[in-house]
């Protein structure tokens, strides 16, 4: 279908396009309403249907802020307005791309396959760019529930997306054809695509793992939480380290007293201990405490000076009896708030950027530690959201997942429910148990199939103990790394290119007859 001459802003379009992006974030936490993603993704596929590459893009933008910036809100929660917009309007404009794109495939013959692996691409963009990208917003990552999700296990979060995008599409098409004359046929095979989708994802749920027949170990999650929310979270950070330690007190008295089981591991969360431990001898003396109350070895959360002017994320090993051992370095920090790039140029925009006063260093090595017999997978915060952070620590024998994080700096927002949708699908994707360990917002015990078995309230105190399936095997999304990724984004964009070509031959024979018209009139005029 050629595209329209219709204007760029059609103002009932215009609030279509708001309307679709708004409705996808109620996929999203704290809504979690997971058929919005299929429903969101057909609304916008038949508002670019048969337009101009250009319109697309401007309606596939106004998709992306009503989608991104109420999804982001939680960004803004003590930095302000400005860093908050700047984010939504930096990632709405992978989605004008986005529009652009299907205006463009939807030219071809099969169109829901194309479009749908145009989401992926775009995604795989984003995760990506700028600065290494933020992968928040996905649409895999709206699906912890449903039918879909198994799909994490065979192609990871990249084929999820696809599945959800690909039934939304199947439905865009089966309206657009019942809007040309009542297509029966294109309507039938729409129809049968949008219900057989979700069951293949029902029928591949009996593959998906719980974790009731693996061997169990017992850990125990620390939720130290905080003495007040904000930014000024490092002036009460003795106070922080002390909530955790006088929790794991008491988790050593439970224990004693035959209240609790003894666990092969204890996770403290990110920022446990924004006191240095390494270079601070009280903070070392109370963690040397507590892990000697339980017998066990800790896993603390610390922020380490060094090198030079810098800082370091770190997850510590802490033994009872030999003290600080393995060690794991954030290797993905977060751009202009773990670090400032363009700090002179950011601080312009917002003085916020003084808020960050030392800039935090990468490790460069994987997570995967071994600790008291058990192989664990560490991620910090975000890095959950990065598809090759997790897999390289399940590629190095991890067999169970560990997320730090540290929730409060963004209050009593949304961040924390849709991280830990996002450790949900993690689990199943690796058919591993995933700990989420907050200091203050939702700490969670993950099984294998993604199904919450316990879980805390937002700033509140409180230890999650009791048996955790520990697993060995891999699952094919595991095996399969970034190659359905990079399958379904050379599909999406190998199909904008086959548009191209057509386009190109087509004009051929045009310019050709109009080539061999302007000789004919030459010779005439050279006759006469």
């Amino acid at each position: 279908m050629r595209p329209s001459t219709e204007p760029v802003f059609d103002r009932y379009v215009f609030l279509a396009s708001a309307a679709s992006g708004g409705l996808l974030v109620f996929a999203f936490p704290p809504f979690g309403f997971w058929p919005a993603a299929p429903a969101a993704v057909a609304m916008l596929s038949l508002i670019v249907h048969g337009r101009a590459a250009k319109t697309g893009a401007w309606y596939g933008w106004i998709f992306g802020l009503a989608f991104c910036l109420p999804l982001l809100y939680w960004s803004g929660t003590y930095v302000g307005v400005v860093p908050w917009l700047l984010l939504g309007l930096l990632e709405s404009a992978f989605f004008a791309l986005l529009g652009a794109g299907l205006a463009i495939v939807q030219r071809l013959p099969f169109w829901p396959a194309w479009s749908a692996a145009l989401w992926v691409a775009q995604e795989a963009f984003r995760d990506r760019f700028p600065f290494g990208g933020f992968p928040w917003g996905r649409l895999a990552f709206s699906q912890p529930e449903g039918p879909f999700l198994p799909f994490a296990a065979l192609g990871g979060a990249p084929l999820l997306t696809f599945t959800v995008a690909l039934t939304g599409c199947l439905a865009a098409r089966a309206f657009e054809a019942s809007l040309r004359h009542g297509q029966m046929k294109i309507i039938a095979l729409a129809a049968a695509g949008i219900v057989e989708v979700p069951l293949i994802g029902l029928a591949f749920s009996l593959l998906v793992h719980n974790g009731d027949s693996s061997r169990h170990e017992n850990i125990a999650v620390v939720q130290g939480n905080v003495p007040r929310l904000g930014l000024n979270f490092d002036d009460q950070r003795e106070a922080v380290l002390r909530n955790h330690v006088n929790e794991t007190l008491k988790l050593a008295q439970q224990i004693k007293s035959g209240d609790a089981p003894k666990p092969r591991i204890v996770i403290w969360p990110e920022n446990s201990s924004d006191i240095d431990p390494l270079d601070n001898p009280d903070a070392a003396a109370m963690i040397n405490r507590a892990a000697r109350a339980v017998g066990v070895p800790i896993l603390v959360g610390a922020i380490l000076d060094g090198p030079g002017e810098h800082v370091r994320n770190a997850g510590i090993v802490w033994d009872p009896k030999t003290g600080p051992g393995q060690m794991y370095v954030k290797r993905h920090p977060v751009p202009f708030g773990e670090y400032i790039p363009l700090r002179s140029i950011a601080r312009k925009v917002t003085s916020k950027v003084d808020l960050v006063p030392r800039d935090m260093v990468a490790g460069d090595a994987v997570g995967s530690m071994k600790i008291n017999g058990l192989t664990i997978g560490d991620v910090i915060c975000f890095e959950v959201a990065y598809d090759g952070l997790v897999r390289s620590d399940v590629t190095h024998g991890a067999q169970i997942l560990v997320t730090q994080t540290n929730n409060a700096t963004f209050g009593r927002t949304a961040e924390s429910p849709q991280q830990v949708a996002i450790a949900q699908v993690r689990a199943v994707e690796h058919n591993r148990a995933n700990l989420v360990s907050s200091t203050s917002g939702i700490s969670a015990v993950i099984a294998p199939n993604g199904k919450i078995l316990k879980k805390t309230g937002i700033f509140t105190s409180d230890i999650l103990d009791g048996p955790v399936p520990i697993q060995t095997g891999t699952t094919l999304a595991t095996r399969l790394g970034e190659v359905p990724e990079w399958l379904l984004t050379a599909i999406g964009v190998g199909a904008i290119a086959a548009v191209g070509t057509l386009r190109v031959r087509e004009a051929l024979p045009q310019r050709t007859k109009t080539a061999q018209g302007t000789a004919d009139d030459d010779r005439a005029k050279e006759r006469v």
